[in-house]
């Protein structure tokens, strides 16, 4: 299956009314049914401020980059997009084509699916 895969990236000290903002964007992807998002934390980064924040560093260590990865077809994603616009402030995404494979469970089922896999075929 064709689709495309959105990465926000945000700093971890982001927020959106008081929560991190990679977890709003998690808990609105799911809400509005999207096939799956996953956060990665990263070990060093910059961003708009071009200052670079680095795990190495206790000092530097404060608001490490965060990368939220949301993968569904091209049209859920977009229609997502909105929302997106809507809560991060100084960040970046990125829009990429992919190919999807999906491998069921042992058992013939998904292991752990949202039970949205079917939608996004």
């Amino acid at each position: 299956m064709n689709g495309l895969r959105l990465t926000a990236f945000v700093g971890e000290c982001d927020t959106w009314h008081h929560r991190p903002l990679f977890a709003e964007i998690v808990h609105r992807a799911h809400r509005a049914g999207l096939a799956g998002a996953s956060v990665f934390r990263g070990v060093e980064g910059f961003g708009g401020t071009s200052v670079v924040h680095t795990s190495r560093l206790l000092s530097l260590s404060e608001d490490l980059p965060v990368a939220i990865v949301i993968v569904d077809t091209e049209e859920r994603v977009r229609a997502f997009l909105p929302e997106l616009e809507e809560i991060i402030g100084e960040g970046l995404v990125a829009l990429d084509p992919v190919e999807v494979l999906r491998f069921p469970g042992r058992d013939g089922d998904d292991e752990g699916g949202s039970g949205h896999e079917e939608e996004a075929r």
